[in-house]
């Protein structure tokens, strides 16, 4: 998008403290409609990025897979569940809590050390001129396939890590 630079960075703020509330309701929120609609509003703020950075389809994809099927999915299954039998036992601490918080704690020092250990000034930006012989030759789902595998792997690992760890908890609270 063609923004001025106040606007830009304005909307980037806004969105990263939507971002980061929303990620505070899935966790913190008792309610797992709450935290459900707290995860759409995690997955929008996250197409909105994309618009902000011109990947006009990869937002599009993001609100029709994400958005529009798999929190869809999520809050059909949760409104099933019978919610009164998950606040009977509710313990504000257990050992499994403890090991959780270990590993998020320890994912995210590891993810802020190699953010700051990155030297974001020597990652050579493509030119426009380059942009257009790139786009001679590739076709759009081509690029974004040389993307996520080359300058998107990691965030594209942690994903699928993260869908897997939410398949997982959903097969041990569907099997209860």
């Amino acid at each position: 998008m063609d923004l001025s630079e106040p606007i830009h960075d304005f909307l980037l703020v806004f969105l990263g403290s939507c971002l980061i509330l929303g990620g505070l309701g899935v966790v913190l929120l008792p309610n797992p409609i709450y935290s459900a609609f707290s995860l759409g509003l995690v997955l929008v703020c996250t197409s909105l990025f994309y618009i902000l950075s011109n990947a006009y389809f990869v937002a599009a994809v993001q609100l029709l897979i994400y958005v529009g099927a798999i929190n869809v999915l999520i809050i059909f299954v949760v409104m099933f569940m019978n919610g009164s039998e998950y606040y009977k036992d509710f313990h504000l601490w257990t050992v499994g809590y403890g090991i959780t918080s270990m590993v998020c704690l320890s994912l995210f020092i590891s993810l802020n050390t190699t953010i700051s250990d990155t030297s974001w000034y020597e990652i050579i930006w493509t030119t426009r001129s380059n942009q257009i012989i790139e786009q001679d030759f590739l076709s759009n789902s081509q690029q974004i396939g040389i993307h996520l595998s080359k300058d998107f792997f990691l965030p594209f690992e942690l994903i699928s890590i993260i869908l897997l760890v939410a398949l997982i908890g959903a097969i041990a609270v569907a099997r209860q």
